[in-house]
């Protein structure tokens, strides 16, 4: 069998470890987990051991609506087998340089009736990225209709160089080529539009793809009678442009240190759970994932990352588990491969909090892998809480909570 990457690259388990560490010793010194963390949270502004140069940051504004949504002031060791958990993250939220190049090509044509067709290297795999490019290069073209954008992604002979759909690098990475050749493309559009209109470009605007000047809103004309009255004049002119992003970000050196993303995500998640003693049955009463992501360029979209991210964590922290015997896989389908259904799936709240990105297109960055990468230590604490055992491996079954309890006495 081959081991692939899995959502979040090595971010959950070593999250797992931390996160469970952080509680640990939060006991010890006697100080509440939440203040803990609220104490060595990271800052904007901040340069880190390993050289990650933190600029937007919402960590603690996270964790703070992850309290308070949770109701943690006061809750804690006040029910046998009820308890409550948190734990946070920081991940690559700005592309990330795991290769030579971290970058992604853009080319937008507009065709005669001023529609705009997108060429982008960026693929497609459910994420929503033909959503958000074309969301960014209709806000740049003076919101022109979404359903006036073509994206084309599938196709190596037309589209040009990205480098893979990976570490939550899409919507910056991808957004900010898109958002570079489609102000090359308003620019063009305002040179030619310009001796149409007598006017000097400077003094343009477009609006829903209607070119107009802006000290008088009258001289205006239709972005497809500018393009087809530019063809048909001697010499003519087609409207292209391209643009390459290749963020500023830095390979690890040989002490694996160095600014490795542009930007970087964080969030934090909050869990409420019930044990049965008598089964070792877990179960999630409440669950809050709040996630700092920049600036929200389609909220729903977004609420559905975290979600699903919370989902798949829920699935990697209770149950998900290949069983090898002799390098067999034992359990390779979905009966005995335990994936949660839709019915499985507890009273999860999404939470957005916003911190506007200087670097991200629109001041967005990552969200993809976030999302599960705190579910797990969030659950285990919140276990730890309620019946005072840890389990310290994964999946965190009932058989092994009983067996822990059983331990304890």
């Amino acid at each position: 069998t081959d081991g692939q990457a899995m959502r979040g690259y090595g971010n959950p388990p070593a999250t797992w470890a931390i996160e469970a560490n952080m509680e640990q010793l939060a006991e010890a010194a006697g100080i509440d987990p939440y203040e803990f963390r609220l104490r060595n949270a990271n800052e904007p502004g901040e340069l880190t051991p390993q050289n990650f140069k933190i600029t937007s940051c919402g960590l603690k504004e996270c964790m703070e609506e992850v309290k308070s949504r949770l109701g943690w002031e006061g809750k804690r060791h006040q029910k046998e087998g009820r308890g409550f958990g948190m734990a946070s993250l920081v991940h690559v939220g700005g592309g990330a340089r795991v290769y030579k190049s971290d970058g992604c090509g853009t080319i937008i044509k507009v065709d005669d009736f001023g529609k705009i067709v997108v060429i982008t290297g960026s693929s497609e795999i459910g994420q929503g990225s033909e959503t958000i490019i074309s969301q960014i290069v209709s806000e740049v073209l003076g919101g022109i209709p979404m359903d006036d954008i073509s994206i084309v992604n599938n196709d190596t002979d037309v589209c040009p160089w990205d480098v893979g759909v990976h570490a939550s690098r899409t919507t910056f990475i991808a957004g900010n080529s898109a958002l570079g050749a489609a102000k090359k493309i308003r620019e063009q559009i305002f040179e030619i539009a310009g001796p149409a209109l007598g006017e000097d470009p400077t003094n343009l605007e477009m609006e829903k793809g209607v070119i107009f000047s802006k000290l008088d809103k009258e001289k205006n004309m239709a972005l497809g009678k500018i393009l087809r009255k530019s063809h048909y004049t001697p010499g003519g002119r087609m409207l292209t442009a391209e643009y390459f992003y290749d963020p500023p970000n830095e390979n690890f050196d040989r002490d694996f240190k160095g600014n490795l993303s542009v930007s970087y995500a964080y969030g934090a998640h909050g869990v409420e759970v019930e044990v049965d003693k008598e089964t070792g049955q877990v179960k999630i009463i409440n669950y809050i994932a709040a996630h700092d992501v920049g600036k929200a360029l389609n909220p729903m979209l977004l609420e559905g990352q975290i979600s699903g991210g919370g989902v798949m964590g829920l699935g990697y922290a209770m149950s998900e588990n290949m069983v090898y015997k002799e390098g067999r896989l034992m359990n390779a389908n979905f009966l005995d491969y335990k994936l949660l259904t839709a019915k499985d799936v507890p009273k999860m709240e999404a939470v957005i909090v916003e911190t506007d990105e200087k670097d991200g297109p629109y001041g967005a960055k990552g969200i993809g892998e976030p999302g599960l990468v705190p579910t797990a230590p969030a659950i285990a604490n919140a276990i730890y809480d309620a019946v005072g055992v840890r389990i310290k491996d994964l999946p965190i079954t009932p058989e092994k909570v009983l067996a822990a309890l059983k331990a304890k006495g």
